[in-house]
Formats: C-alpha cells, sequence, structure tokens
C-alpha cells in the first residue's frame, strides 16, 4: 500500500467506525503503520491531530442525529462514545454553541465538521536533499520527558530552553533530539536530548544511556533557524517525500533530529544557515 493509499485508507477506516469504540492504534494498525508515525503525519498533513478529527466527526453527526431523529440525548451521547450527559454535553456545546437541549428544541445552527478528502495536486517542483544511511545501533546519553502528540510542537522547543538554563548543556550538549515510540496507542512518546556516549565521560548518574537499533536512515539535511526549519522540513517529508516513494516506507519507532554547533554560527540557533538534521528509520516495501 503506498503512502496516499494509506492515508486514504485511514480515514476510510475512521468514517466506518465512528460509532464505534475507535482508538489511534486501532487506525494505525489497520493500514500496518507505527502509531507514533501515524500520528506525527496526520498532524503534520492535516493541521489538527487524529483525536480532534474523530472527536468533530463525532459531534458533528451527533447534532445531525438531534435534528433528524427522535432518540434521546442520552442515547445520542453513548452512541458517539460519551459515558455520561454532562460530559457530551460540555463537548457538543464547545463544538456547537448551543447544547444537545437547545438544538432539540429548534433554533440552534450547527457546526459540520466535513470528512476528510485526499487531494494531491501539483504547484511547482521542489528539490529535496536526501540520503539513505546504514547505520549500526550506536548508543547516546541524555535526558528525557514524555510528551503528549497533541502538545509537542510547543513543548519540546520549551524542554530545550529548561534543559539550557538549568546548566545541563554543560554535560549534555544535545547533538540529537530522538524521539522513541513508547506504547501502543501514539498518543505519547519519549524526546531525549542526547549526545554520543563515551564510556570514558564521567557525567551524573541523571543522565541516561539509551541504545538505538541497527537501522536503515532516510536523513534530509535542513538549513534555517530552530525550530521552524525543522519542523517545515518535517512536513514537508511527509507531504511531499514519502506521497512520492515508492521503494521504501517509514519502519517506525525513531525520529532523530541532529543538530550542529550553533557556537559556529553568527547567530547561534536563529541563523539563516543554520544546519541541521532530520533522519527517519525505513525499510524496503
Amino acid at each position: 500500500m503506498t503512502w496516499i493509499e494509506s492515508m486514504r485508507e485511514a480515514i476510510q477506516y475512521m468514517e466506518e467506525n465512528l460509532e464505534e469504540d475507535l482508538k489511534v492504534e486501532d487506525v494505525a494498525k489497520h493500514i500496518f503503520l507505527s502509531p507514533f508515525y501515524f500520528q506525527k503525519a496526520f498532524r503534520l498533513l492535516c493541521g489538527f491531530t487524529v483525536v480532534e478529527y474523530i472527536r468533530n466527526r463525532r459531534l458533528t453527526a451527533a447534532g445531525n442525529d438531534l435534528l433528524t431523529t427522535n432518540k434521546k440525548i442520552i442515547d445520542i451521547a453513548m452512541k458517539y462514545g460519551y459515558d455520561s450527559p454532562d460530559s457530551f454535553t460540555k463537548a457538543f456545546t464547545r463544538f456547537h454553541g448551543a447544547t444537545p437541549t437547545a438544538v432539540r428544541k429548534g433554533g440552534q445552527t450547527l457546526k459540520a465538521f466535513a470528512p476528510l478528502k485526499l487531494k494531491f495536486s501539483l504547484e511547482g517542483g521542489s528539490i529535496m536533499d536526501y540520503k539513505i544511511v546504514e547505520k549500526e545501533a550506536f548508543q547516546v546519553i541524555g535526558i528525557s520527558k514524555r510528551f503528549h502528540a497533541d502538545t509537542s510542537l510547543k513543548e519540546i522547543p520549551a524542554f530545550w530552553a529548561e534543559h539550557c538554563q538549568s546548566g545541563n548543556w554543560k554535560y549534555i550538549y544535545g547533538t540529537y533530539g530522538v524521539c522513541m515510540e513508547t506504547n501502543e496507542t501514539g498518543q505519547e512518546f519519549e524526546y531525549m536530548i542526547a549526545d554520543d556516549y563515551d564510556v570514558n565521560k564521567h557525567l551524573p548518574e541523571e543522565f541516561r544511556v539509551f541504545t538505538i537499533p541497527k537501522h536503515t536512515w532516510v536523513v534530509f539535511p535542513c538549513v534555517g533557524p530552530m525550530p521552524k526549519a525543522l519542523q517545515d522540513i518535517n512536513a514537508k517529508v511527509f507531504s511531499e517525500w514519502l506521497p512520492n516513494c515508492t521503494d521504501y516506507e517509514i519502519a517506525g519507532g525513531y525520529n532523530i533530529e541532529y543538530y550542529a554547533d550553533p557556537k559556529k554560527y553568527e547567530k547561534g540557533l536563529q541563523d539563516e544557515k543554520y544546519y541541521s538534521e532530520c533522519w527517519f528509520p525505513i525499510k524496503k516495501r
């Protein structure tokens, strides 16, 4: 299944199972993709998370049921995954701007969140440099923290700032930013600020040594100020490179960022020429 076919199949699967106990990992499993990478790709391509999409589609359908059927509000709430009238009312009101009771009485305007339809168009070619690298297992050492997929884009830069302000950069410079899939849901992942592990270098016990397994990696060079330049290259990987790649698919499990020494640049991390890389594990289709 190609990348485009996988995303289309995922959307269709979600639409067909809105009334079921649908989880991110269920959708990812259906298209044989890592939950971590499915979440990442979906958010970058669509601008919202899988959970937000499912919730908004369910609340749209619930509003339609209120207008077109005589079902009890509690039955509609249960149908779309809400276990109490209060939780349903809060979510419904936040989305539609009116309570279910007010909608049932009539005269209220509802919001509609339409199902996604993937359309890929040619808008002028862009060049993406990349290389395929076979890399043996290697060890890194650093400090890590768990992040939620919904908020990681804002919280990870804050984690780096906290790392520098605490003085930990004296021990761990931050050659790598390592994303590690930690559970089957795809909702959370561990992010590690790390350097190559040197057995002869003695560091405080709070720093953790981690082994990254042998992988084939696709490496994308990135030039520009952080974090926007790296976030932009991530978006292009999932919207441009993967949809057109017929030989490889994402293997899952990890995502590595490599950072050059900011001291070598006049404006440091904000320099227009600052160099970094984004690594994705891949496997042959």
